[in-house]
């Protein structure tokens, strides 16, 4: 699978590159890692693209290291998946930047990674059971950011990569 880079790189100017991430990657590991994140990523460094992704770290840890790292991005890839809504890191990565997108720090670009907008965006179908399932465990509070946050995140201009999308 290959990966087109002409929408990011438009919004990615080389003059802006510097030593920092510039682009931070908030993705659900499990599901998309070795697949679409891998050639992703192997796009960024062809074209000399700075980028973060959290490879290197563990669950349970603090997310504070995670958060300084949004704040010094200037652009965020937030890639929904199935299994987006499983994961607390995630959505508390994505209220850190629609918080940070709506002060405009960074822009925020949505990448539907073979799920539907409107699914993401009122939490239905596959992504909308994950959330949920979490949010059972989780307080009011979170609940309520993460659904901004997904409400925020989906009207942003984005990409919608189907099942059936080729490969070149």
């Amino acid at each position: 699978m290959t990966i087109s880079m002409v929408a990011i790189s438009h919004i990615i100017q080389p003059s802006l590159m510097q030593l920092q991430p510039r682009v931070f990657i908030n993705f659900r590991g499990e599901d998309i890692r070795y697949g679409f994140i891998s050639h992703l990523v192997a796009a960024f460094e062809v074209h000399g693209i700075y980028f973060f992704i959290d490879k290197y770290e563990q669950r349970g840890n603090d997310l504070t290291y995670l958060f300084k790292r949004i704040e010094e991005s200037k652009i965020v890839l937030a890639i929904f998946s199935g299994k987006y809504a499983q994961s607390k890191w995630c959505l508390n990565e994505l209220a850190t930047v629609k918080k940070l997108a709506e002060e405009n720090k960074l822009k925020v670009i949505p990448i539907f990674y073979k799920v539907k907008v409107g699914d993401v965006r009122r939490q239905k179908g596959e992504f909308g059971r994950n959330f949920w399932n979490l949010a059972r465990i989780s307080s009011g509070e979170e609940i309520k950011q993460w659904k901004e946050a997904l409400e925020f995140v989906s009207h942003k201009m984005g990409l919608e990569l189907c099942e059936n999308r080729s490969s070149t």
